[in-house]
């Protein structure tokens, strides 16, 4: 999780600082000028906030060991997985775009197994400051 974050956190900062390295890391072909009215950087830049913000969001979850978090980000990142390969699949995407679903999906397989794998384990630890069974 924390590596995860960590890496989006950095994505959304590249984002920000330099939108042209961004778009090409994603496939995306990128213009000489813009249109009037084409609001590419904006979503860019939008994205590139939500990303960072997240990235933050997972290495808290992950210094504080919250688990409840890890099973939710499960579901949401194959949803995320579906929905990006969906849109290279039906042309609305370049194909560099669906290493970006293939991240999401291998992180949600993962992260999943990491879960079931710990569940299988010893039981879990009282929380801090409960007196021990």
């Amino acid at each position: 999780m924390a590596v995860f974050g960590l890496l989006a956190a950095a994505l959304g900062i590249v984002g920000l600082v330099s939108p042209a390295v961004q778009l090409s890391l994603l496939g995306f072909h990128q213009p000489d000028h813009r249109a009037t009215g084409d609001y590419t950087l904006v979503f860019l830049t939008a994205s590139s906030m939500a990303a960072l913000n997240m990235g933050v969001y997972y290495v808290l979850a992950a210094l504080a060991d919250w688990r409840a978090f890890f099973r939710w980000t499960v579901p949401f990142r194959l949803l995320t997985f579906t929905v990006f390969t969906v849109a290279v699949l039906a042309g609305r995407a370049p194909s560099g775009f669906l290493g970006v679903g293939v991240w999401e999906g291998v992180g949600a397989l993962v992260t999943g197994a990491a879960l079931w794998r710990e569940g299988r384990g010893a039981p879990a630890a009282p929380p801090e400051g409960a007196p021990a069974a």
